[in-house]
């Protein structure tokens, strides 16, 4: 009986996301919002389908697992790690400023103390799901905004990690820098276990499952989830476990086609976990706390970009990768709420705190989700406007100095190759214009001129001398 009631819940529910969907859909709205409004109207409020709530639970867990998973697998590392100095720099400012400045709104507003901080932190933390769900389904994983975004999220997990070690110490739990100790030292353990696994096994195995295209799915399945519950075991979280094991697999051959077949479980999943957290949205509770929440929603979505644009400007990228950067973080995490009832669980929070939060929650991901859906159209708005975010001499340049050149080629996949073979024959001068990491890193080993840009950059293009090329 529970397997029939489990099994009736889920296909009403899928029924009617299906039918939200295609609303959304049809009239080009965020297919994200009708997710979560699927969520709310089979929820309590509404119509009560889902009774079954630790089962849906599980079912989003493995959606996030998913595609967190595949992520890592279209990841390069190589080109990650080059990204560091910007990960770090921009996370350090904007997790402390939007702490400080989450801090000091949130004492106006009432909260004071070990709960102005938590509030602080909550906003300062920025959703894993939305944004990687979001760049999967523009295809902009690869470029250089999402990839320093996805940077950003990693380093802000660990951050949550320590966060809940605080909790726990201040909440009265035997808990203490041992505790850390301890956590980093899982962690390297981990880690280490899984870089092993993956230089020493995975090879071996290669051959096998290249050859049984259902052991290869399971085998993928199984790594993913595997390390996944792994590091959740030893205190980190789902989504930074499923990365590291996607990083993992990402460098062997078969890593494109295991993505591609986990794709249409990943959507599913998904889809499921973000009517879940619509489920557990009970709009007359929040409507309560609307005040406050929309000032610290301003917090998030206007100041919390501001911090990311002032930090990659002063690094010397583009006010294009800037601002595209700084929009796709504009939200908090949903993580924050885990955050937010632990700490109501210990007694450092109030209820009202926690409302206040789970409706800025659902604010920033409806705002976040419109924004970085429009984001180049923001962009061209306000471009003029965002001159402060930007060096004269910006690390595009920096790694091309621009001059005019005969020969300038658009874009170096789909053909790319033969064209370079051709202008050397010509013995042209020629430059390479691409805005995929990958491909940047490439195109350095061969010694060629390239640009690290957007051809949607008008200023780029104009800087390009694109009046002289005679190709």
């Amino acid at each position: 009986m529970h397997g029939a009631s489990l099994f009736t819940e889920l296909s009403l529910v899928v029924v009617i996301g299906s039918l939200i969907a295609y609303l959304m859909h049809r009239y080009k709205q965020p297919l994200i919002i009708g997710h979560i409004l699927t969520g709310v109207i089979v929820g309590p409020t509404f119509l009560n389908l889902i009774h079954d709530e630790s089962a849906f639970g599980v079912f989003g867990s493995i959606g996030v697992a998913l595609l967190l998973f595949i992520i890592g697998l279209e990841l390069n590392i190589k080109v990650f790690s080059k990204l560091g100095n910007a990960v770090v720099a921009t996370t350090a400012v904007q997790v402390t400023a939007i702490t400080l400045l989450g801090m000091f709104v949130s004492n106006l507003l009432g909260f004071h103390g070990t709960e102005a901080f938590i509030i602080g932190l909550s906003l300062a933390l920025s959703s894993t799901i939305i944004i990687v769900k979001i760049l999967n389904d523009k295809k902009e994983t690869s470029r250089l905004y999402a990839q320093i975004a996805i940077g950003v999220l990693i380093l802000q997990d660990i951050i949550a990690t320590a966060g809940k070690i605080f909790l726990s110490a201040a909440g009265g739990d035997d808990s203490s820098v041992m505790s850390i100790i301890f956590l980093l030292g899982r962690g390297i353990a981990v880690s280490g276990g899984l870089y092993l696994a993956s230089k020493k096994l995975l090879p071996k195995l290669t051959k096998e499952l290249e050859n049984s295209k259902e052991l290869l799915l399971l085998f993928a399945l199984g790594w993913g989830l595997g390390f996944a519950t792994l590091f959740e075991k030893v205190g980190f979280s789902i989504e930074i476990g499923a990365l590291f094991a996607g990083l993992s697999m990402a460098v062997l051959p078969f890593s494109h086609e295991v993505g591609a077949r986990l794709k249409p479980l990943r959507d599913f999943f998904i889809v499921i976990f973000f009517i879940s957290l619509g489920h557990s949205l009970v709009p007359g509770e929040l409507l309560k706390t609307i005040f406050p929440a929309l000032i610290l929603s301003l917090v998030v979505l206007v100041l919390k970009p501001f911090a990311v644009m002032a930090t990659m400007g002063a690094s010397g990228y583009t006010k294009r990768a800037s601002f595209k950067t700084a929009i796709a973080l504009g939200q908090v995490s949903e993580f924050s709420l885990v955050f937010l009832f632990s700490a109501v669980s210990y007694g450092l929070a109030s209820d009202r705190a926690k409302s206040v939060v789970t409706l800025v929650a659902l604010i920033s991901f409806a705002a976040s989700t419109y924004m970085m859906k429009y984001d180049d159209e923001l962009f061209n708005a306000i471009e003029h406007r965002l001159k402060f975010f930007e060096r004269k001499v910006t690390k595009l340049e920096q790694k091309s100095a621009l001059q005019h050149y005969p020969v300038v080629l658009l874009g170096y996949r789909k053909g790319g190759a033969e064209f370079i073979r051709t202008f050397k024959k010509m013995k042209k001068r020629f430059v390479v214009v691409d805005y995929d990491p990958e491909v940047i890193e490439m195109l350095e080993r061969q010694t060629l001129n390239l640009l690290y840009g957007d051809v949607t950059d008008p200023e780029m293009m104009e800087e390009l001398q694109l009046d002289k090329a005679k190709l």
